[in-house]
C-alpha cells in the first residue's frame, strides 16, 4: 500500500471525536515571475497535524486544550530522514504528540490519551 493511501486511510479514521489532523503539503513552486516560493510549516514537519482535545488535571479546573499533534506516515519499510526524526523529536519534546504511524492503528496508539481508560474511536 502507498504512503499516499495509508495517509489518507490515517486521516479519516482518527479525524473525528478528539483529534482532527489535516495534511499538510511542503515544498517549493515557481510563482509568475519564477520566484521560488516555499509552502507547508517547515522542511522535516509531519505529513499529518492538528490537534488532540484532553481535558486537563482539576488543578486546571478541568479545562480542555488542545495539544499539537503531529504523525509522519511511513510505509512499512519507510524510514525518517533526519530532519523528520528532528520535527516530532521538537513537538515531543515541547509536550506534544508526535510519531511515525504506518498503519490506522498506529495513528490511533499515538493519539489514545494513556490516562483515559475509555474506549476513542
Amino acid at each position: 500500500m502507498s504512503e499516499q493511501r495509508i495517509q489518507q486511510e490515517i486521516r479519516l479514521a482518527i479525524s473525528h471525536g478528539d483529534t482532527k489532523v489535516f495534511r499538510n503539503n511542503t515544498g517549493t513552486l515557481r510563482d509568475q515571475n519564477g520566484r521560488p516560493v516555499q509552502f507547508g510549516l517547515c522542511k522535516g514537519s509531519a505529513d499529518l497535524i492538528g490537534w488532540t482535545t484532553r481535558t486537563v488535571t482539576p488543578e486546571m479546573v478541568g479545562q480542555s486544550i488542545a495539544v499539537f499533534t503531529s504523525i509522519e506516515v511511513k510505509t512499512p519499510t519507510g524510514r525518517l530522514r533526519p530532519e523528520q526524526q528532528q520535527w516530532l523529536d521538537a513537538v515531543q519534546a515541547a509536550g506534544g504528540i508526535a510519531g511515525v504511524a504506518r498503519s490506522v492503528e498506529d495513528a490511533r496508539a499515538l493519539v489514545c490519551d494513556k490516562t483515559d481508560t475509555s474506549v476513542r474511536n
